[in-house]
């Protein structure tokens, strides 16, 4: 999907979406609909992640982002790195939303996310998969209901979500063992599992933090080689990790924050750090 901006001054961003114009308000509502781009002014292409002059600072004064400005482009894989407590993690949430810039702004595909309302997070995160160090499966659900949970909070049809889970499910390979719980797994087979969550929705993004932080090393590497196969077919990926080895072996493009700030921003780059 392609996103235009068009920057028309004190009036804000006005936004493109294949034939449809989007004016935002200031709480990231549409404001107006069109049918054609022409004679709209003057447009670019938007990157699908933008930060510019973030920051983020906590209620005891301490500043976990500081002026962060960063494109990241459809289709791009991009490793995040640094020291611990550097503000990776901050940095992701801020992507989905779980934590909130103090200053600044971020769009997601053309979209103020830091402007939103909290009724409107759930809509945003729609087009994102996220995949977390701890796997965050429902104990008491099988992998396949897992997978169906994230489908049905979205209230996707009934018809379509066991094809559906079921298609992912065999991307992870992991279809046959659908009926079975998580505590049946691995800690391999669970990420799977949360991989496949992430997928199940078609998402343009997926954000992973440390998801390979518990993995043993050979697991890690059937982990990454199925990210890096969702990356071949279109998704974007932005990855935190600890992971040297994965890092300077894969080469993608690696950002590297320190104390809050973006210190390196290389494509093919090294992980930079000693462990």
């Amino acid at each position: 999907m392609t996103f235009l901006r068009w920057y028309n001054g004190k009036n804000g961003h006005q936004f493109a979406e294949n034939v449809c114009c989007l004016q935002q308000n200031d709480d990231g509502k549409c404001r107006k609909d069109c049918d054609t781009y022409e004679n709209l002014g003057s447009w670019e292409v938007i990157s699908l992640i933008e930060m510019f002059d973030v920051w983020k600072t906590y209620p005891n004064g301490t500043n976990a982002l500081k002026g962060i400005n960063v494109r990241i482009e459809k289709g791009e894989f991009v490793y995040v790195v640094g020291p611990s407590g550097a503000g990776k993690s901050t940095f992701i949430k801020l992507m989905y939303r779980e934590e909130k810039p103090s200053k600044g702004q971020i769009f997601l595909g053309g979209f103020n996310v830091s402007r939103i309302k909290e009724r409107q997070i759930p809509s945003v995160r729609r087009s994102i998969g996220v995949v977390f160090q701890d796997f965050k499966l429902l104990p008491n659900l099988s992998v396949l209901e897992n997978v169906a949970f994230a489908m049905e909070v979205i209230e996707a049809p009934q018809k379509i979500i066991k094809p559906r889970v079921m298609d992912v499910l065999g991307l992870v390979k992991l279809k046959h063992k659908a009926k079975m719980l998580p505590s049946e797994l691995s800690g391999g087979e669970q990420q799977r599992v949360a991989l496949a969550r992430a997928l199940v929705n078609s998402p343009g993004i997926i954000i992973a933090d440390e998801p390979t932080g518990n993995l043993d090393p050979e697991t890690s590497w059937d982990i990454m080689n199925l990210f890096e196969e969702i990356n071949n077919r279109g998704t974007t990926i932005v990855m935190a990790t600890h992971n040297r080895e994965i890092v300077n072996t894969m080469r993608k493009r690696v950002i590297a924050i320190e104390a809050g700030e973006i210190v390196r921003d290389q494509q093919r780059g090294e992980y930079g750090y000693e462990d």
